[in-house]
C-alpha cells in the first residue's frame, strides 16, 4: 500500500519560513518524480514544485521562485520543501505528489499518488 505523509504545516507570520516533510513507503520511491502542489478553498490544486527521480530535473511555480526550495533524500524516502518570505496567499493546503511517468512539466494528470495534505496558514 502506497502512502504519502505529509508533516510540518502550520501557522506562520508573513515573511517567516516554514519547512514541509513527505514521507514515502509502499513505492519505490527512487523511480518517482515528486512534486508538490497546493489548493485554497475555491480554487483549483496547482502546482508549486517539482523535483526527478535523481533530482536533475527542479521545478518552480512562478509564484515560488527564489522563495521556495524542493529537495530528496531517496536513501530516506522523503521529499522536503523549504519555504521562505511566506506570503498571505501561500496559504492553502500542501499536497506531495509522485508520478511515475516522467513528464515534464509535472501536471495533476500525471500523479499517481496523492498524500492527505498539510495546512499552511500564513498570517498577515
Amino acid at each position: 500500500q502506497v502512502q504519502l505523509v505529509e508533516s510540518g504545516g502550520g501557522l506562520v507570520q508573513a515573511g517567516g519560513s516554514l519547512g514541509l516533510s513527505c514521507a514515502a513507503s509502499g513505492v519505490a520511491f527512487r523511480d518517482y518524480d515528486m512534486g508538490w502542489f497546493r489548493q485554497a478553498p475555491g480554487t483549483e490544486r496547482e502546482f508549486v514544485a517539482a523535483i526527478s527521480r535523481r533530482a536533475t530535473i527542479i521545478d518552480y511555480a512562478e509564484s515560488v521562485k527564489g522563495r521556495f526550495t524542493i529537495s530528496r533524500d531517496n536513501a530516506k524516502n522523503m521529499v522536503y520543501l523549504h519555504m521562505n518570505s511566506l506570503k498571505p496567499e501561500d496559504s492553502a493546503v500542501y499536497y506531495c505528489a509522485a508520478s511515475f511517468v516522467s513528464s515534464w512539466p509535472l501536471h495533476r494528470r500525471n500523479i499517481d499518488y496523492w498524500g492527505q495534505g498539510t495546512q499552511v496558514i500564513v498570517s498577515s
